[in-house]
């Protein structure tokens, strides 16, 4: 196979560095476009991968970045535009048989869908003399692999709730924004120097403070916050015909967005959500039998995708944890309660839950009542203080002993008397007041092995405004969950004012956490009565293998 540097020319006559890699095989061949921020150089091996099984393979720096002339703006319409061109220009080459798969992780990933999903747009944009049919053929993949998708300028600056995303929107634009190349430990070697950093206020300045360790100034940044539409890949998504692989992980922040696009996905769409972060790895403690071969994967399925082979339906799989077990699921209707809330949700029936479930329901949900022995026993906090000068960490599992001064609400179930699998979306529905017109509810749910050990089992937070005083029934989405618990597990709930330096501070004033100056603390009450948490409980097990599943 033979790699070679070419330069892709755009509407506008910007020249992309591209890196080709083609096996040695004199018969036209389908392409593999992914289009990064992150250095195409970082591909190669990847790109060596894909020649090895028959695929043209090509890595592209976006504009503005590393290899590529012309100015880096993230998530503007020229990323649609270029990868449009990109794929019209592969369509056009010698060794090209005119099947295109659009791939990448991450930003990446968003690259690849707004070139599937907006290649009419890009006809308008590249000028009025564009035939806007041709174009559509040439310059739209034929399938698209989206692994770990940030989706969006609001997607990655805020929950859909409505909380901001502090520690990771600093961390991104720091080691890549208003940059030509990268620095992935920028705001580490910040935090180092300056440890209070992201305490500054406001948040739309914090930029000033960053410029020092940076070396360089952030222009951007106090602009980044303004966007709030969220949900417009997704939408455009329902009307795509091609088909999709949604990769995502069950530790990843952006879980929730890779499990949207697929579950609103127009054409055959396929979710592999396994054990893993952002980076698409596991806990390296974590057994072999954990474990995929993603690039064997992602042949496969590109193989089936361009050939028509898959079912024209939604449906994928999730992996239990570390495991080794993958649960099939399907898009369903919110699935009905297999106990009641009085029962004991450990104790909940796979043959109850089979029976109420239909063939394409596996999952059933299980209520922990607050209120209940059987199920999350308050230990202290019904009554707390959410103050801001002294916030609940992100960074920090351990949890006070002591209620006296309690600054959350803290719950402990039953060791469980047999393993228990979850598969599927949790929530915890809360009755709560707070004093202040606007208040943020942070819901972290920790297993504690035999041992007490934790380790993360789920997160949600939202965002409530209301009259001070007034009780409310809150609804907090907690993600997509995929563990098997052992017997003997405990599970440990905490409801918070706050969850930082992974999310902004909430002011309580009733300003912008982005422009807020003043900060205030704000008396929480929780009622146990009335709140649980809500559970998917694997009622049927349909345990696969991710592959064929994946791939029929």
């Amino acid at each position: 196979m033979s790699t070679r540097t070419v330069y892709v020319p755009t509407s506008d006559g910007t020249a992309l560095a591209t890196d080709v890699c083609l096996p040695d095989a004199p018969r036209p061949l389908p392409a593999v476009v992914i289009r990064t921020p992150y250095g195409r150089e970082a591909h190669r091996a990847e790109l060596r991968g894909w020649a090895a099984h028959g695929f043209a393979a090509l890595a592209q720096d976006v504009r503005g970045r590393h290899g590529s002339p012309g100015e880096w703006h993230p998530y503007r319409g020229h990323e649609r535009v270029d990868g449009a061109a990109t794929v019209a220009w592969v369509r056009a080459q010698a060794w090209s048989n005119g099947e295109v798969v659009a791939v990448g992780a991450s930003y990446a990933a968003y690259c690849a869908l707004v070139t599937a999903l907006a290649a009419p747009e890009a006809a308008c944009d590249a000028g009025p003399d564009a035939d806007l049919d041709d174009f559509h053929r040439d310059g739209a993949p034929d399938a698209v692999i989206a692994a770990v998708p940030a989706l969006g300028l609001t997607e990655t600056a805020r929950e859909p709730g409505g909380p901001e995303r502090l520690w990771a929107r600093a961390g991104w634009w720091a080691a890549h924004g208003d940059r030509h190349d990268s620095a992935p430990d920028a705001l580490a070697r910040a935090l180092a120097d300056d440890p209070r950093l992201l305490e500054h206020l406001p948040v739309a300045r914090l930029a000033e403070r960053l410029a020092p360790s940076l070396g360089r100034e952030l222009p951007s940044w106090s602009g980044l916050w303004a966007d709030r539409a969220r949900g417009r890949l997704v939408a455009l998504g329902s009307n795509a015909r091609l088909p999709l692989l949604a990769v995502g992980g069950t530790r990843d922040p952006f879980a929730e967005d890779t499990v949207a696009l697929w579950r609103g996905w127009g054409g055959p769409s396929r979710l592999l959500l396994g054990p893993w972060g952002h980076r698409l790895t596991a806990d390296p403690a974590a057994p072999a039998r954990a474990h995929v071969n993603l690039g064997a994967l992602y042949v496969r399925w590109a193989r089936a995708a361009l050939a028509g082979r898959l079912e024209p339906t939604r449906h994928g799989v999730i992996a239990l944890g570390d495991s080794g077990r993958w649960h099939s699921t399907r898009v369903r209707s919110t699935p009905r309660p297999v106990s009641t809330p009085d029962a004991s949700p450990q104790d909940a029936s796979p043959q109850d839950a089979t029976a109420r479930e239909g063939a394409d329901r596996p999952e059933a949900e299980s209520r922990w009542s607050f209120d209940s022995p059987t199920g999350l026993r308050l230990l202290h906090g019904a009554e707390f203080n959410a103050d801001p000068d002294r916030p609940v960490r992100s960074d920090d599992l351990a949890v006070p002993a002591d209620g006296e001064h309690a600054d959350r609400c803290l719950l402990l179930s039953p060791p469980l008397p047999r393993p228990l699998d979850l598969a599927g979306a949790a929530v915890a529905r809360i009755n709560v007041t707070a004093d202040t017109p606007c208040a943020d509810w942070a819901v972290r749910l920790t297993a504690l092995d035999p041992t007490g050990r934790a380790d993360p089992l789920a997160f949600g937070i939202v965002r409530r405004t209301g009259p001070p005083g007034e009780a409310a029934d809150i609804s907090v989405p907690l993600g997509t969950l995929g563990r098997r618990l052992p017997a003997g597990t405990r599970l440990r709930a905490e409801i918070a004012g706050h969850h930082f330096p992974a999310h902004a501070r909430n002011p309580h004033t009733g300003e912008d956490p982005v422009t807020a100056t003043r900060l205030a603390p704000s008396r929480r009450t929780v009622n146990p009565r009335g709140s649980a948490l809500h559970l998917p409980v694997v009622a049927r097990r349909r345990y696969v293998e991710p592959a064929p599943e994946i791939c029929r």
